[in-house]
C-alpha cells in the first residue's frame, strides 16, 4: 500500500460510465490531485469546476497521449470501447502504454476481463491478453483488474426475457460470478490510490450463479415465470443479430456465454472487498433494486 494525498491521479475515458464514477469517488476521498482525460473535454465542465484538471486524450491520436499523461504518477487505464473495427482498440490500448511510460507515470491500474485467452482473430478477450502482455513488456508497475461480466448487462436481455417467459444463453451448466460496474468501479479506484508493484486480481460477485439460477431469482422477483434455454453458441449469435444486436457485439456476448460454459467464469475472489472495503452486491440485491427496469417490455 502507498500514500496517495501527494500523487497527481490520472484517469482515461472520463467522459465514459466508469470513468466519470471513478473521478467522482476519487474526489469523495480526496485522493490527491485528480486528471481527467479524455477525447471529449467539453463534456466534463462540471469535473472541472470541482477542481478536476481535464485534458485531451485521443488513443487513436498517440501524439496527444503523452502530453496528456505527463505529471501523472498513477494512472487508471479504462480498457475503451472500439470493437467494431478489428484490432482497432488494441492498438488504442498499446498506445496508451508506451504513452504512460514516455511520460512517467509509475503505476498503471487496467480494467481487464475474466480469463483473458489469445484468439486467432480480433476480438474483446484477445484485447485484453495482448494488452496484459504490453503492460508485462513495460518497464511500468502496474495492477491488471480482471472484471467479471457486468450485472448490469442483465438489464440488457432480462426485460424482454421477462416479457417472453424465456432465457436463452449458450452457457449450458456453467456459472458465472457477475458483478457490478459499481464494484469493478470502487475496486479500481482502491487500486489507483493504494496498489503498488505488479499484481492481478480477478474482481468477482459473491457467488458463481448459473443462468438457471438467474431465471428464479428473476422469477421470484417478478412473480413471472421464467425458464432458461440453453441454445448452441452460432444459433445464441444469429439470434442476436436478428435481434438487431451489432455483429461484433453479437460475437462478444457469444464469447462470454462459451467461456462460461467451458468453466472460465465460476470463479469466486475476495478482491472487491479487500480493494473497494466492502462486499460485493448479489445478483439478486441489484435485481431486486431494478424491478421496474425488469418489466419495463412489458
Amino acid at each position: 500500500m502507498t500514500d496517495s494525498s501527494d500523487n497527481r491521479v490520472l484517469v482515461t475515458g472520463a467522459s465514459g460510465q466508469m470513468g466519470r464514477r471513478a473521478v467522482e469517488l476519487l474526489l469523495e476521498t480526496h485522493a490527491g490531485r485528480l486528471i481527467a482525460a479524455t477525447r471529449t473535454p467539453e463534456t466534463l465542465d462540471a469535473l472541472r469546476d470541482k477542481g478536476v484538471e481535464v485534458r485531451r486524450a485521443d488513443f487513436d491520436d498517440p501524439a496527444t497521449l503523452e502530453a496528456a499523461f505527463t505529471g501523472a504518477d498513477r494512472m487508471l487505464l479504462i480498457s475503451t470501447d472500439a470493437l467494431e473495427t478489428p484490432n482497432r482498440r488494441l492498438t488504442q490500448h498499446r498506445n496508451a502504454v508506451r504513452a504512460a511510460e514516455a511520460a512517467g507515470v509509475r503505476h498503471v491500474v487496467y480494467t481487464s476481463s475474466a480469463a483473458p485467452v489469445p484468439t486467432p482473430e480480433s476480438s474483446l478477450i484477445n484485447d485484453h491478453y495482448w494488452t496484459e502482455h504490453a503492460l508485462g513488456a513495460s518497464g511500468l508497475d502496474w495492477t491488471i483488474l480482471r472484471n467479471s461480466l457486468y450485472t448490469d448487462f442483465l438489464l440488457l436481455s432480462l426485460p424482454q426475457a421477462v416479457a417472453s417467459g424465456q432465457l436463452y444463453s449458450a452457457t449450458g451448466g456453467g456459472a458465472r460470478n457477475y458483478v457490478t460496474r459499481e464494484d469493478c468501479t470502487r475496486s479500481a479506484v482502491g487500486a489507483l490510490v493504494s496498489a503498488t508493484g505488479r499484481s492481478i486480481h480477478d474482481i468477482t460477485g459473491p457467488a458463481p450463479l448459473t443462468q438457471d439460477d438467474v431465471a428464479a431469482i428473476v422469477s421470484e422477483l417478478t412473480g413471472r415465470p421464467l425458464a432458461h434455454t440453453a441454445l448452441p453458441a452460432d444459433a445464441l449469435r444469429e439470434g442476436m443479430i436478428g435481434a438487431g444486436v451489432p455483429p461484433f457485439m453479437a460475437d462478444a456476448l457469444t464469447a462470454f456465454d462459451v467461456a462460461c460454459a467451458r468453466g472460465y467464469s465460476a470463479i469466486r475472489t475476495s478482491s472487491v472487498e479487500a480493494l473497494s472495503g466492502r462486499p460485493p452486491t448479489a445478483v439478486r440485491d441489484f435485481l431486486a433494486a431494478k424491478i421496474d427496469a425488469l418489466t419495463s417490455a412489458n
